[in-house]
């Protein structure tokens, strides 16, 4: 590695003070690098597509927004942990950062690869607004409360109506996020299946749906459906659906990549120490003559 970019969270006043400690340790270890405590995603591109590396400070959401301007360049993202849970974040606190560093330096860690997907609205034939997401898609009603009507399609073939306060279509990534919140299952993040959920649904389809590996999901606002209906990806709103508009969610081109120090059956571990934090005293790990019948 030659150059590594480092990003603090833009609404997190606190996270730039490490964000130029981390790049002063950087730059004393010969390497190069650039910084940005207050950043959109036009403004960093051009220095991100040159970076081979790039830590993201804060918590998922910051993991978020630093991989979605990291993926079309295929540069992995290592998450400094300042938020909350920081389930997608490897450095767990700001103190670990020191111990991280000879880690990196050496090449002592490996690259996770998880599924984003893209979701366009459709008007008239154009697209009016697009975006790629990793967490999820979320189609609701503008004001809490307002529940709404919609047609949802799977591979362009009509599955069957919600009538919710909302759906949530999920990568893996998000199964573990408002997806599990609502009653979704957990899904590995190696899998490439999206995931629809409904949020307190009324006389409709009360099941999760994990859908097969390349799946197209369309949503069309019902006939019926009376109240303005909102689309948000990773909770940012890029538009409302209004009547005949097609929202489309695919499977994106482009893959978030994270740099990971734990080995790599660290993900139900990670997950459910946040999960369970009851859970005081962990069990050995079953020894390999175990599994002999």
């Amino acid at each position: 590695m030659k150059n590594i970019g480092v990003l603090a969270h833009p609404r997190r006043p606190q996270t730039a003070p490490l964000a130029h400690r981390i790049a002063e340790t950087l730059r004393a270890n010969g390497l190069g690098t650039w910084v940005y405590t207050q950043w959109d995603d036009l403004q960093v591109q051009a220095d991100v597509r040159t970076a081979d590396m790039v830590v993201a400070i804060g918590g998922d959401g910051a993991m978020l927004k630093a991989a979605r301007v990291c993926a079309p360049y295929a540069v992995p993202v290592l998450g400094v942990n300042m938020g909350r849970l920081g389930f997608l974040t490897e450095v767990r606190t700001a103190d670990d950062w020191a111990g991280a560093l000879p880690r990196l330096l050496a090449g002592d860690f490996w690259i996770e690869q998880r599924m984003m997907m893209t979701a366009a609205i459709r008007r008239a034939g154009q697209i009016i607004s697009s975006g790629d997401a990793l967490n999820d898609v979320v189609i609701s009603g503008n004001s809490v409360g307002h529940m709404v009507i919609l047609d949802t399609y799977i591979d362009k073939h009509w599955t069957t109506t919600y009538n919710s306060d909302a759906l949530i279509v999920a990568t893996p990534t998000g199964s573990t996020a408002y997806a599990l919140a609502a009653g979704g299952p957990i899904l590995p993040p190696d899998l490439k299946n999206l995931l629809l959920v409904p949020t307190a649904p009324h006389l409709s389809m009360d099941r999760p749906i994990v859908l097969s590996e390349g799946a197209q999901v369309t949503v069309r606002t019902n006939e019926d459906n009376r109240n303005a209906v909102m689309v948000t990806i990773d909770g940012y709103a890029i538009g409302t659906l209004q009547e005949r508009d097609r929202l489309l969610v695919r499977a994106s081109a482009h893959s978030a990549r994270f740099v990971r120090l734990r080995p790599q059956n660290y993900f139900y571990r990670s997950l459910l120490e946040r999960l369970e934090p009851r859970v005081t005293r962990q069990p050995e790990d079953l020894s390999d003559e175990d599994d002999e019948p």
